[in-house]
């Protein structure tokens, strides 16, 4: 008799396991997936990782991003990989709007159709599509307007670069352009014509290639997918974004135009602030370096 009870009690036990395995699985399975859903519609957790929007924003912040205002998506990538993944957006509940801080993602060098590595990107937004924007002297002009400066910019350096100065990292490839005296340039929107010439060529092409489409010239003429063109039409609408810290920022000035469907959310709030350039493994030397002012900082 004793032999049925032995046989029968390390079952009983195996099945109480399988099914706390089962409940603990089921359990973390809803929390991830909430984690899921909260990250990709409503709010997120974004690290500052560079000084181009100081003082506004430091390095080494760590931001809450309001994705719901601009339209969440699905994920973007692999869950903790930056491998893209096609993505679902919903509406966007309000509109970009000139001076906004607008965290995207960073859509390449100037020459580059595809990023290098996936990246979010934080700059303020200063011109829409349509808009014509000009820099003089330092100063930021939108369609002949001056721009409202942000409370925290600032430069670095006294220098101002004159307008014969061309710096050959600018964008567009090829302008007389550098980063304090820039433009005019208009803002492409979505069904702006631009006439493709020998000149711009270059000035083009990777934004053409951005859309997914290509563009080569063959014998002094202009195929875009395989078919003979004089004009482009563009597909998207763009916006351009400039950094706080005006001569510690790479932006659109230096890569181009942002499209409005890269952008991801704007920044509300500072939850935690410290050195990046500490190893989190060495909270000894860490902790001490929390920016307790910065807790709680607005966003603006």
């Amino acid at each position: 008799m004793k032999s049925p009870a032995h046989s029968t009690e390390p079952k009983s036990s195996q099945n109480n396991f399988i099914t706390k395995v089962k409940a603990a699985l089921k359990e973390f399975a809803i929390v991830f997936g909430a984690f899921l859903v909260l990250n990709s519609f409503v709010i997120a957790s974004f690290q500052v990782p560079t000084g181009s929007m100081e003082n506004e924003i430091m390095t080494g912040d760590f931001l809450l991003v309001n994705k719901f205002l601009y339209g969440g998506t699905t994920p973007r990538t692999i869950p903790f990989t930056d491998i893209k993944i096609p993505a679902f957006k919903l509406p966007a509940f309000w509109s970009v709007e000139r001076g906004d801080v607008i965290v995207f993602m960073f859509p390449g060098m100037r020459d580059e159709v595809q990023p290098h590595q996936f990246a979010y990107y934080l700059k303020r937004c200063m011109a829409l599509p349509g808009d014509t924007l000009q820099i003089i002297n330092r100063v930021v002009y939108v369609n002949g307007n001056p721009a409202p400066i942000p409370r925290n910019m600032k430069f670095n350096s006294p220098y101002i670069r004159s307008s014969n100065q061309h710096d050959p990292r600018i964008f567009p490839y090829g302008a007389p352009f550098n980063e304090d005296n820039y433009g005019p340039i208009v803002i492409p929107k979505k069904g702006d014509v631009i006439q493709l010439t020998h000149e711009n060529f270059f000035q083009w092409n990777t934004f053409i290639g951005r859309e997914n489409h290509t563009v080569v010239i063959n014998k002094g003429k202009f195929f875009i997918d395989g078919n003979e063109k004089t004009s482009y039409t563009v597909e998207k609408d763009y916006v351009f974004g400039m950094g706080d810290n005006r001569d510690n920022s790479l932006d659109s000035r230096f890569w181009g135009f942002i499209p409005m469907e890269a952008i991801v959310g704007a920044p509300l709030i500072v939850y935690m602030s410290w050195d990046p350039d500490i190893s989190i493994f060495d909270l000894g030397r860490k902790l001490p370096t929390i920016r307790w002012e910065r807790l709680g900082t607005l966003v603006n």
